[in-house]
């Protein structure tokens, strides 16, 4: 066996129980499952802070407040809005609307986010304008 051949080999079966779990995790949600596209356009100079905060503490506190991250984004077409420039774009998973919304009322009295906000949003409030979109996947969509 030569090297390349032993080295797909050994990706490919590195690769397996990676495909196997998310195949698994796929077909084990909840009939009820929803996404949430959120949209926070930010006052000027505050996405790097945001991104920062997103980075090193509330991404932990959505999971621990039953928040699933799915993917998070910011524009790369700036000249078509100044207002993209500043923008963070971002996808949650949750079981149902009803968990979407035990879910943030939990992550709104948690002591830690409280606290990180307070002291991150000290010199001013990070977002000036956000929406909040749910959505169910279509039958001819991959899992996510």
């Amino acid at each position: 066996m030569n090297r390349r051949t032993l080295l797909k080999s050994a990706s490919t079966a590195a690769l397996i129980p990676a495909l196997l779990d998310a195949a698994a995790n796929a077909q084990s949600l909840p009939a009820t499952t929803v996404y949430e596209l959120r949209i926070y356009v930010m006052n000027p100079g505050k996405l790097p802070l945001i991104l920062n905060r997103f980075r090193t503490k509330e991404v932990a506190i959505f999971a621990r407040c039953g928040m699933h991250k799915v993917a998070f984004f910011t524009p790369t077409d700036e000249t078509t809005n100044a207002e993209n420039a500043e923008t963070l774009i971002y996808l949650l998973r949750h079981d149902s609307r009803e968990a979407a919304r035990d879910s943030w009322a939990k992550f709104a009295k948690d002591p830690e986010w409280i606290a990180v906000r307070a002291e991150s949003e000290k010199d001013g409030a990070f977002v000036s304008k956000h929406e909040s979109t749910f959505m169910k996947l279509t039958d001819f969509s991959p899992v996510i």
